[in-house]
C-alpha cells in the first residue's frame, strides 16, 4: 500500500492533504467498533474539491485514515489545544467524543510508535522533501494545508463553524501578507460566506511545524466547513451544486498566493 501520493508541480505552492485518506489496514478495521468503522471524521472529498484549482501546485496527500494515525498531530503526542477537547495522534474517540475501538482494542504505546514510523513519518518525509524542492527553486514556498470538518460538533466547539477558517497560529507561521491576502480574498469573492482568522482552528501541527517565515517557508491552514461542498452525514456525498460556489474562491486564494510568491515579495 502506497501511504502517500505526491503530484509534483512547478509552482511555489504546496498543498498538504493529511486527512483525506480512508485506508485502514484490515487488522485495525477489525478492531474498530461500529462508530469507528463509519470513518465519520474524514476530510471528505478534499482531493476532488481542490483538483485543478491551481495546476502548478504540488500536492502531497496521505491515503491513511486519521483513526490509524493523525498526520496533523505532533508525533510526540503533545496536544495542539491545551485545555480543550481534541483528538490525538492515534485517536481513541471520534469528534463526538465517542469511543472508536472495541473494548480492550485501543492502541498501546508501542503500537502508536509503530504506526508513527509506518504512516506518519513517510507522509512528512514526502512533504518536507517537496517543500525543500520548491523553496530551492523559488527562494520561498507556501504550504497551504487543506482541511475540512463538519459544521456542528459540540464536543469540539460551540455553535456552527464559519465556512472559511484560516489558521496561522496567531500570525506566526507565515508572512502577514499571506494571511491578509487569504482573508481578503475570502471576504471579497464570497461575501455571503463567513470567514474567521485564528478562531477555533489556529493551524495544526503541520502548519506550526513547517511555518518558518523568516526562512522563506510559509504555512497556512484552511479548515473548510463541510456544508460548503458535501453532505455532512452518511453517505457523505460530494455536492457539485455546493462546491461550484466555493471552488472559485479557493481557486482565487491559491492563484493570489501563487502570484505573491512569484513576485519576490516573500524572499
Amino acid at each position: 500500500m502506497n501511504v502517500v501520493d505526491v503530484i509534483k508541480g512547478n509552482g511555489p505552492i504546496v498543498l498538504g492533504q493529511p486527512h483525506g485518506g480512508t485506508y485502514v489496514p484490515d487488522d485495525l478495521m477489525a478492531r474498530l467498533n461500529g462508530t469507528g468503522r463509519a470513518l465519520a471524521d474524514t476530510d471528505g472529498h478534499i482531493a476532488k474539491l481542490y483538483e485543478g484549482l491551481l495546476p502548478s501546485a504540488t500536492v502531497v496527500a496521505s491515503h491513511v485514515h486519521r483513526y490509524v494515525i493523525d498526520a496533523n498531530r505532533d508525533p510526540e503526542g503533545v496536544t495542539l489545544y491545551p485545555g480543550q477537547n481534541t483528538t490525538h495522534l492515534c485517536p481513541v474517540t471520534d469528534f463526538n467524543g465517542a469511543s472508536i475501538w472495541k473494548d480492550g482494542q485501543a492502541p498501546s504505546a508501542d503500537e502508536i510508535a509503530g504506526r508513527t514510523a509506518m504512516f506518519h513519518r513517510p507522509y512528512h518525509a514526502a512533504l518536507a522533501a517537496e517543500l525543500d524542492r520548491v523553496k530551492a527553486k523559488y527562494g520561498c514556498v507556501i504550504l497551504y494545508d487543506c482541511h475540512s470538518i463538519r459544521s456542528d460538533i459540540p464536543f469540539l466547539f460551540d455553535g456552527t463553524l464559519p465556512i472559511f477558517n484560516i489558521g496561522t497560529n496567531g500570525g506566526t507561521t507565515c508572512a502577514p501578507i499571506i494571511e491578509d491576502t487569504t482573508h481578503t480574498t475570502c471576504t471579497a469573492t464570497a461575501p455571503t460566506f463567513d470567514t474567521v482568522v485564528n478562531g477555533r482552528f489556529k493551524g495544526g501541527w503541520t502548519t506550526r511545524h513547517y511555518g518558518h517565515p523568516a526562512e522563506g517557508q510559509h504555512a497556512i491552514q484552511m479548515e473548510l466547513a463541510q456544508r460548503a461542498y458535501m453532505t455532512e452525514c452518511a453517505p457523505w456525498s460530494y455536492r457539485a451544486d455546493l462546491s461550484d460556489r466555493v471552488r472559485p474562491t479557493l481557486s482565487s486564494i491559491l492563484t493570489d498566493l501563487d502570484t505573491l510568491a512569484r513576485s519576490g515579495a516573500l524572499t
